[in-house]
């Protein structure tokens, strides 16, 4: 796809209409969209194959945010989230950046980290050298727990000792795990290579595992927004109400470029937004409190991409914030600065992703989804998701630095609310409206403008 993720008016259509139109942008036939999202895609005898203890499965809503470009290229991107808002404004996000050039997104080495623990070493100085010494040995080892790995062109690519004191160190395994998220193998090859190194060490063997801080698995992404698409109208108590933050000094752009505003409504100026992004982006440098909520609206669009491709979104959590908290200080994933006239945003995370293994084995949805992202590997899958991530938290902090979060997220919020009330069909617009409307979006608000929408016509 070249522009395929650019599909005004999208969230207007009739579902049919967007299941069409996502099989013709993407290239999957729709009979093969329509039998993956069947109950949801997986039915209780396969899940009960899946996970103990099964009753049935659960359910969540499946969609695709749009307007994603990364690196020149246009990815639909499957998200699957419970919240009302998500999708919607990381789709409007990704809208405005994309008219300054998209995503620019890169990954460097792509290696997951096994740990091998030993305890109780008496001389720590001489085991590391002997470790050391042994990496050679210790490499065939570990090539050797992953021979499929290997022939694919994967592996172990490098070992790390440490002494953390008190008598323990740690040994890492640096492992390519190419389109797998990896931690089946990873743990093979720590479970290969503890006995010999616990062994040269003079040790005790401890924990053989994984680790989700996987910092040798990072996705950069950087992108540029222009003022003009930041610039939005808010409503205000008086006509006379000005921006908390005075605008910049340049001459204002022509009236034609700027929507003029509705009625009851103020213009908020690109320029002020931008700037106000920057302030709330310093706001998470500086303050760990803000920072996680910060981080939160980053992962509401990783974390959707995640579950929609059928990866572990508690391991991407797990080394997120782990990484967030890596100085010793929790901090922002993705800062905002003004380059000029520009809003710049800039975002590091370590990122496991697979697009083979695991649940995408038997799981139709998340086989779906990869197929209708169109992406070519594991790598390109982490680029995208955390595009989706940066839009999102773009979103939520141009909402919070203007009208506030609440706005537009309980006017979405709504529609969930009028079906809860027991709207049906075409009630469940009308109903949400009016409670968005009156600012009570509420069951008991909903059951009231129902009640009133059925009554018969006099």
């Amino acid at each position: 796809m070249t522009d395929g993720s650019r599909i005004p008016g999208f969230y207007r259509l009739p579902l049919s209409e967007r299941l069409s139109l996502v099989a013709e942008r993407s290239g999957l036939p729709r009979a093969e969209l329509e039998a993956a999202f069947a109950r949801g895609g997986l039915d209780a005898e396969k899940a009960d194959k899946l996970v103990e203890n099964v009753l049935g499965t659960y359910a969540l809503p499946f969609g695709v945010a749009l307007n994603v470009r990364v690196n020149a290229r246009d990815h639909l991107v499957p998200m699957v989230v419970e919240e009302p808002s998500v999708i919607a404004a990381a789709s409007n996000a990704a809208r405005m950046i994309r008219a300054s050039g998209g995503f620019h997104a890169e990954i460097g080495e792509a290696l997951m980290t096994a740990q091998v623990q030993i305890a109780s070493v008496a001389d720590p100085a001489e085991a590391v050298a002997h470790l050391v010494n042994a990496k050679p040995k210790l490499m065939e080892l570990a090539r050797a727990a992953v021979p499929n790995l290997v022939a694919r062109g994967g592996g172990p690519r490098e070992i790390d000792v440490r002494d953390l004191g008190s008598g323990m160190l740690v040994l890492h395994v640096y492992v390519d795990c190419r389109d797998a998220m990896g931690a089946n193998l990873v743990n093979c090859i720590a479970e290969a290579v503890g006995p010999s190194a616990a062994e040269l060490a003079r040790g005790v063997l401890g924990l053989r595992i994984l680790s989700n801080l996987c910092d040798r698995r990072l996705v950069r992404v950087r992108c540029r927004v222009h003022p003009r698409e930041l610039g939005l109208s808010t409503k205000a108590t008086h006509s006379h109400e000005r921006p908390a933050i005075d605008p910049p000094s340049e001459p204002p752009r022509a009236a034609a470029s700027e929507p003029p505003p509705a009625p009851g409504e103020a213009w908020v100026d690109g320029r002020v937004v931008a700037e106000r992004i920057v302030l709330a982006s310093r706001f998470a440098e500086l303050d760990p409190y803000r920072a996680a909520t910060h981080n939160k609206g980053v992962m509401n669009g990783v974390d959707a991409v995640v579950l929609a491709t059928g990866n572990d979104f508690r391991a991407v959590e797990a080394g997120a914030h782990a990484y967030a908290a890596r100085s010793g200080r929790y901090a922002p994933l993705v800062v905002w600065r003004r380059d000029g006239e520009d809003l710049t945003g800039e975002l590091e995370m370590p990122l496991a992703l697979g697009t083979v293994g695991g649940t995408l084995r038997v799981h139709p949805v998340a086989q779906a989804a990869l197929k209708l992202m169109r992406v070519s590997g594991a790598d390109e899958l982490a680029m995208v998701a955390a595009s989706a991530g940066m839009a999102s938290n773009l979103a939520a902090l141009r909402a919070l630095a203007t009208e506030g979060i609440q706005r537009g997220h309980m006017s979405l919020h709504a529609r969930s609310v009028a079906v809860a009330a027991g709207a049906l069909g075409s009630e469940v617009e009308l109903v949400a409206l009016t409670i968005a409307d009156q600012g009570s979006v509420t069951v008991e608000a909903a059951t009231r403008a129902l009640a009133s929408l059925r009554l018969p016509a006099s």
